[in-house]
């Protein structure tokens, strides 16, 4: 079957409304709408999504486009990966290719523009279909694309990113390890993809110029979050850059806005090409919300001190750091030594580790822990491993904690373990990734925080100041889609809340829509509206009972909820299906606002109800079959990780269990099985577990006996409609669905009483489903001609007979000719004769596999 889709470009999934596009290889939460056809004209709220989707992809040269440019090949740590860029990504690569051709020509003031796409958005994947495509571009002859960065590790980050898509970019991108193997690479007539830090633009004498590599006008720089170190043309690495490529054109890729105060970025770059911002993004499902609380841990002054550090802190941040300026180390020293001491590290180790075991409960996932320095790294592993012990471990493949930060052999003996080479925490990296992997919290200092993609990270314990670019990149780690996340948490406890708002004035003055993140009072606040209306569903029932009930009754008291859930109230106007999709829709609402709050007080107040409303929930999904377009693996995972421990401690639900009824023979639908459920005092979910198990023998049915199931499935429809309409009662239905189980049963046992095999009977079927032909030829003629039947269609079926005209015009030849040989009625022959090459269908499907 793989074999068959390797060619498979993309999918889409569609309602007739609802429409996505994916590939073979996405999670269904990566397949995502196609919002705009032209990537201009944004679609009005009434818009029908596949219409859009089929207008903005598969018209022709568009859809050409696509094929060629925007379908990259990863390979990951699960193996090779398929990836669709999305259509904000095509887009603005369409809009950059067509500024830089303009920017690079002979009346081009070589600045091509600035693409803003907020974090988690694919920025980088935007980036290698640019590359890739500009690249082919004939009107650039042939280009280099120099790719600029300001730090060792986002230069790597995105190298290694280009380096799993060269596939795409028909070459292999070269990464520049110093300033001489910079400047060669750059002396070449064209091509290339090159990776440099800006720092390598330097002269080898202070004062000296930088020599010329090249004078051509296809010389794309393509600059990623650099913005601090691009603007200083006097005796600074943006002088040096433009000495060394003086016909350059430049083009900025940001995941924060341009600063309102920062007129170079324009004057270097250009205006903006695109914008994506953080409501666009999380309105397509491309990122999810980002939630702040705030847990403060208090610096401990003396009073004379505290104007002093209280206006340092102000000042120093990690950017500023960066610089190196002595005053600036000064500083940060002076606030590292108050944040670092050892009272401090103990309360804030002691609150993450109960904070992230209370998360645990409702949400599994990977943390990280940001903080000032190395020394406090490192002094917060030891105190949180002092309070866990069984998180540590000395080997990189095996432990629940690991500090993630460069060294040398010169820092102190105790550091060691936590020093490591590239390698090593590359390998880091990679078990961070995995979702199934032990590694859940990462201590850093700077590492990770930029240009890291974890998608099931969701919790960050920030204790260090940030401000601006910086904060705004490091927060956005945490807003990646993954599953069933229902958003990202940033705990601080430094202070960050009047950094977060001046991001956001930046942010809303730039002209971006949405916000950078939202305080977690909102998440309760919304947490409490979906619980009153879930708690109104149980109206009338002993809530509080069934939630206090010991664990040797709590499976009784769920299946009382679920039968509660099934009964409508006195004059309801509902159906039984519309309350339950209700109950459903509300209690998933409920989930993922209580996976927000947690562990705020008033989300651990109402744990165990919440944790009892999901059960029912989930033996809702079970009986019904109805999962919300995710298999049952997804919902017993999402269910799992939220319902409350005390609640349910063995985490996935058995339905049968919960109802008190042994796990039957499925495949019999045994007598027993029939008197336990028919003596059941949950009608409504007897007649609902019933429901489940018919359709489940229905659909193996369809495999073998085409007449067979569709006669069943009639029989069910009918049953369950008057149901629903509400025409008969559940004790009715049950009796309903109980005789035609029976029926079921017996059918499985006729083609032994006649002495017919299997596909036989299933033949026999097809031939007697019209009565009449039963009375002319008679029981024993039509056996004759089944079994005939059957050695025809295995002789003359193969494996790619449904596609091949050829075969099933032969077939139907067969068919007709066998049908005239036994004397089967005229007028019916020709009924008869599609009928039988339907189940022939099916018999060599079978013989296939």
């Amino acid at each position: 079957l793989s074999l068959l889709f390797q060619f498979n470009e993309l999918l889409v999934v569609s309602d007739g409304a609802e429409a996505r596009a994916g590939t073979i290889s996405a999670p269904y939460n990566w397949f995502l709408p196609w919002k705009s056809v032209n990537g201009e004209e944004p679609p009005s709220d009434f818009f029908v999504q596949l219409d859009v989707l089929l207008e903005g992809i598969f018209e022709h040269r568009r859809f050409l486009d696509i094929l060629q440019n925007f379908v990259l090949f990863e390979d990951e740590r699960t193996g090779t990966v398929k990836k669709l860029a999305a259509y904000h990504q095509y887009h603005v690569v369409n809009k950059a290719i067509e500024a830089t051709r303009q920017a690079t020509g002979p009346e081009g003031d070589k600045r091509i523009g600035v693409v803003w796409h907020t974090q988690g958005s694919g920025k980088s994947l935007s980036m290698v279909c640019f590359t890739g495509k500009i690249a082919r571009d004939q009107a650039m002859r042939n280009p280099t694309v120099v790719m600029l960065t300001d730090r060792n590790d986002l230069d790597s980050q995105l190298f290694g990113v280009f380096g799993a898509c060269r596939e795409l970019l028909r070459q292999e991108p070269a990464q520049a390890e110093n300033r001489a193997q910079l400047r060669e690479l750059l002396k070449r007539e064209a091509g290339g993809v090159i990776f440099t830090t800006i720092q390598k633009f330097m002269p080898e004498e202070r004062g000296d110029t930088f020599p010329q590599l090249s004078a051509r006008r296809n010389i794309i720089v393509v600059a990623d979050e650099a913005h601090r170190s691009q603007y200083d043309f006097i005796d600074g690495l943006a002088r040096h850059l433009r000495d060394a490529l003086p016909n350059a054109s430049f083009i900025g890729f940001t995941g924060t806005p341009i600063e309102a105060a920062d007129r170079n970025t324009p004057a270097v770059f250009g205006d903006y090409i695109d914008v994506y911002d953080i409501q666009r993004a999380v309105e397509d499902g491309a990122t999810v919300r980002i939630y702040y609380e705030n847990r403060l841990v208090q610096i401990e002054l003396d009073p004379l001190e505290r104007e002093i550090i209280d206006d340092e802190i102000a000042d120093v941040t990690e950017g500023e750091e960066v610089e190196q300026t002595e005053r600036i180390k000064r500083k940060w020293a002076a606030v590292e030594k108050l944040v670092g001491t050892e009272k401090r590290i103990e309360q804030v180790a002691e609150d993450i580790v109960q904070h992230w075991e209370t998360r645990l409960e409702t949400l599994t996932g990977k943390a990280m822990i940001v903080c000032m320095s190395r020394r406090i790294c490192v002094d917060l592993y030891n105190a949180i491993i002092k309070l866990r012990p069984q998180w540590h471990d000395y080997d990189d493949k095996k432990g629940v904690l690991k500090v993630v930060m460069t060294g040398s052999a010169t820092d102190p003996l105790e550091w060691q373990q936590h020093v490591r080479n590239k390698p090593r925490r590359q390998d880091l990296a990679d078990r961070f990734k995995d979702p199934n992997d032990e590694f859940q919290i990462a201590i850093v200092r700077d590492m990770w925080l930029t240009g890291f993609d974890c998608p099931s990270l969701h919790t960050m314990y920030v204790d260090k100041p940030m401000r601006g670019h910086g904060l705004m990149q490091a927060i956005a780690r945490v807003n990646r889609v993954f599953k069933d996340k229902p958003g990202g948490l940033i705990v601080d406890y430094i202070g960050l809340a009047a950094d977060l708002k001046n991001a956001l004035a930046e942010y809303t003055r730039s002209g971006g829509k949405g916000r950078p993140s939202f305080d977690q009072a909102e998440a309760v606040a919304l947490m409490k509206d979906k619980y009153e209306i879930v708690q109104a569903m149980f109206h009338g029932f002993d809530l509080a009972t069934a939630v206090a009930a010991p664990a040797s009754q709590k499976t009784a008291a769920i299946v009382n909820g679920v039968e509660h859930i099934l009964t409508l109230p006195p004059n309801s106007r509902e159906q039984p299906e519309d309350r339950k999709k209700r109950y459903l829709e509300s209690s998933t609402a409920l989930k993922r606002a209580f996976a927000l709050s947690v562990p705020h007080e008033d989300a651990i107040a109402i744990r165990d109800d919440v944790g009892y409303m999901l059960a029912v929930a989930s033996v809702l999904n079970k009986v019904g079959g109805s999962t919300g377009g995710r298999t049952q693996f997804d919902v017993d995972t999402a269910i799992a990780q939220l319902v409350s421990r005390a609640v349910i401690p063995q985490g996935v639900i058995d339905l049968f269990a919960q109802a008190g009824i042994d796990r039957p023979d499925i495949s019999l639908l045994s007598e027993e099985f029939l008197e336990e459920v028919q003596h059941m005092p949950q009608r409504n979910l007897a007649a609902e577990a019933l429901q489940r198990l018919l359709l489940d023998q229905i659909r193996v049915r369809m495999t073998r006996n085409a007449v067979q199931a569709r006669k069943f499935s009639e029989m069910l429809e009918e049953a369950i409609r008057r149901y629903q309409n509400r025409s008969i009662e559940a004790a009715q239905v049950i009796l309903e669905l109980i005789d035609l189980a029976r029926e079921m049963r017996e059918a499985d046992q006729r083609g032994e009483k006649m002495g017919l095999s299997q596909d036989e009977l299933a033949f026999y079927d097809a031939l007697a489903e019209n009565r009449s032909a039963l009375d002319v030829l008679g029981d024993a003629q039509l056996r004759v001609i089944a079994t005939e039947l059957v050695l025809t269609v295995r002789r003359n079926t193969s494996i790619d007979w449904t596609v091949k005209e050829s075969v099933k015009a032969r077939l139907r030849v067969l068919v007709r000719r066998a049908l005239r040989k036994y004397g089967y009625p005229p007028d019916l022959q020709e009924a008869a004769v599609q009928t039988v090459l339907q189940q022939a269908e099916l018999l060599a499907l079978e013989q296939a596999a």
